[in-house]
Order: structure tokens, then sequence, then C-alpha cells
């Protein structure tokens, strides 16, 4: 039987976890009482005092870290050995799952890729293809995708499509649908035609090279598929996060704040409407949580009962000492172990690839974005194993078609430092 070599208590962790979150919470306790005399310095002497700043500085840090310390431990404990007792049972009752995965651990372990060349031509694929190597069993792929979802901040609340071709295409109608109310007996006039758009999302290559020392390779004791798992979620989740927010297009995926923003004020389809947060290059610094409040309502009920907030650390940070009129904290911290931090009660997610607050920036993305952005999977994983580029190091070239863009451009919002 073979052992994650990742492989960590389950109590050990949950007592970690636990005392982690205790410390997070008194960590925030601890911010508020510092943020509280902080501003009574400032209504009582226009300023506040160095020594304050700089602890509240810290705390913040320190609270940055914590959580990052919990999110890191709520995946280890949602992420089961691959090797596990469940998925041998299902593989016993699949007998070709079981075949694959036997073809693919030798083609890793020796570079024997007989088994897999004989699979794909049953398969009626070609045993290489244009992209180089054999696919991953399915069972790999799904623990892969199934790590992005956790490790990338937008894949984890977009919408998802799995494709086998290259391109997807679907039609959305912009002015929605023709309708009316008639009586029982009237006559029915025929409607508008629908306004359609049709929107493109083709699937990008990704790659990552994780390596190997045959050694390790050959120790039968190391659980290849966690391996491979474990080394290309990090790769695969930086580039992801990034296009997801920022990509161009152009050999990526198309990230939401690439589209054209406007004003809410002015706003039309293919295009998505932002707020001001009526300082060039800030928040307002009397009553700042109103621009929240706009940002909010400009978004359509519809959308807004399943929205989110996206905003890099240091903007959340800033946002953490924001209070209403009765005094009370907007931002609150997560309610339990694998919770999101909450701003007004939408769920906060932390997105590093989101721009800092700074002139003319978009800090704040808020909206539904199961709705309103499309994150496209083309099925299959594939690698290729190189055991000369790097010797004495085995290199496993992995790649994985993935796509994205805005679906609804109704359904995100951005808050702009603006005038």
């Amino acid at each position: 039987m073979k052992v994650s070599i990742m492989s960590v208590p389950i109590e050990t962790k949950s007592a970690e976890a636990v005392e982690a979150f205790d410390a997070f919470s008194r960590a925030f306790e601890a911010f508020k009482e510092t943020n509280d005399e902080r501003l009574a310095a400032l209504e009582r002497k226009g300023h506040a005092d160095p020594l304050t700043e700089e602890k509240l500085a810290r705390i913040d840090a320190g609270l940055d870290e914590t959580r990052a310390r919990i999110d890191a431990l709520a995946l280890g404990r949602a992420r089961p050995p691959l090797g596990g007792v469940d998925q041998g049972a299902v593989r016993d009752h699949d007998p070709l799952m079981h075949e694959h995965k036997t073809a693919f651990e030798s083609y890793i372990r020796s570079g024997e890729s007989g088994g897999l060349k004989q699979l794909e031509t049953k398969a009626l694929s070609a045993g290489s293809g244009p992209d180089g190597g054999y696919l991953a069993p399915p069972q790999v792929e799904s623990e892969v995708l199934r790590r992005l979802s956790a490790l990338s901040p937008i894949r984890a609340i977009a919408g998802n499509r799995v494709i086998s071709g290259g391109l997807y295409k679907v039609a959305h109608s912009v002015s929605g649908p023709a309708s009316g109310w008639v009586s029982e007996t009237a006559a029915r006039p025929e409607t508008d035609s629908p306004t359609l758009a049709e929107l493109s999302f083709p699937a990008m290559e990704l790659y990552a090279m994780p390596a190997a020392t045959q050694t390790l390779l050959d120790d039968a004791i190391v659980d290849i598929d966690q391996w491979i798992a474990d080394e290309v979620e990090t790769a695969f989740a930086e580039q992801e996060g990034a296009a997801f927010v920022n990509g161009d297009g152009n050999a990526k995926p198309r990230g939401f704040l690439d589209y054209t923003a406007v004003a809410d004020g002015s706003w039309s389809w293919g295009n998505l409407g932002f707020i001001g947060t009526g300082v060039a290059d800030a928040f307002p610094a009397s009553d700042p949580s109103d621009v929240l409040v706009d940002l909010i309502y400009a978004l359509k009920a519809g959308y807004r009962q399943n929205a989110t907030f996206v905003m890099n650390r240091k903007t959340q940070s800033a946002i953490r000492k924001f209070k209403d009129q009765q005094g009370n904290y907007l931002w609150q911290p997560p309610a339990g172990m694998g919770r999101n931090a909450t701003l007004m009660n939408f769920p906060v997610i932390e997105a590093e690839d989101m721009p800092d607050i700074g002139a003319g920036t978009t800090p704040i993305a808020f909206g539904d974005f199961r709705r309103g952005y499309l994150v496209v999977d083309r099925a299959g994983i594939r690698i290729l194993r190189d055991p000369y580029s790097a010797k004495p190091y085995v290199l496993f070239y992995t790649t994985k078609r993935v796509g994205g863009g805005v679906q609804d451009f109704a359904a995100i919002k951005l808050m702009k430092c603006a005038a």
C-alpha cells in the first residue's frame, strides 16, 4: 500500500488549525482596540500617535500571516491522498481506469510508454498528439482541478465549463428575453427579436515542468499521482490567478480587468461599469464606506444575492479600518475554519493580482463571478517525460489547456480611484 509523502496526522492538523484560528480572533480584537485608539487621537489632536500607527501596522501584518497559515492548513485538511481506499475501490470496478493508471505509472517511473500507446490507440487518438506526452489518468486530472479551485481565487468563484475541443462559444442575450402580458383571448403580437452576442473562449496552453531524481521515481512507496499533483498545483494556480485578473487574451485567458471600464452611469454591453471613489488616488477621508455602499447597489439585485468582493491584501488592510455610522467595523473575520472574511456581509476573496489603491487603479471588484466570469478547461492533462535535458534529473513537461473571460458584463462592477 502506498503512503503519501505529504501525509500528516489529522489530529495534529486539527489542533494546529484551531490554535491558528484562535490566534487570528485574538489578533483582530487587538487590531480593533488599537485602531480605536488611533481614531480617538485623530479626533482629539488631528493626528495619530506614530507609535500607535506602528503597532497597528504590526498587528495588521500579523493578521495577514495568520490568515495565510489558516488557509494553508484548511487546504491541507481538504487534500485526500490519491492512493486512498476510496479511489482504490473505484479502480477495482473500472478495469480500464486501473489499466491506464498502471501504464501511466510505468511511463513516469521508467519511461516505458508501450502500455499508454496501446490505450490511446484503443481510444482512437494519436500516441503523442500535437502537444506531446500522454494523458494523465482521470483521477490525477480531477485532483489537480480540485486543488486549483482551492488555490486559484478567481477559479473558486467563477463559472466553469469542461470542453473537448480548443474553443468554447456561447450566445448571450444582451437585451433579455422578449416577452409581454396578454389576456386569455387577446391576439399575441409578435415580439421583438432578441439581441444576441456571441462570445468565444479559446483554451490556451498552460505548462509546468517539475523535476525528480531517478531515486525518487524508483522508490515504490512514493505515490506518483500525489507527487505530480503537489508539484504542478502551485505553478498552475499562480499563472491562472494572474491571467484571470489581468490577462490580455494573447496566448492566455483574458482577465476581467482587461475589458474597458466605463462610469456605471454610461455602462453598455461589452464594458464593465465602475464607481469612482471621489478621490483621484484613494478613498475619501470622510465616510469612506459610503462609496462601498454605492458599489454594492450599482449591481442589480439578481446578481447581488451571490456577490463577492475581490481585492488584494493591501486593499483589504485599508478596508479593515472602515466603520459604519454606529462605530461597527465593516470588515469581519471568518466565522469559522474554511470560511471567508466578510465586508458588509458579503464574502471577501483575496486575489494578490488585483491592483493596489492608487491613482486611476481599480483595486476592488464586486459581483456575481459565477455568472459574470467563465473559466473553460479543455479535458485532459498531458505529461511528457524528459530524462535528457537536465541530467541527472528527470523533467516532466506537464500541460493543460485553459481559457477564460467575462460572459455577463452586467454581473461585475469595479471600484476605481477617480475623482
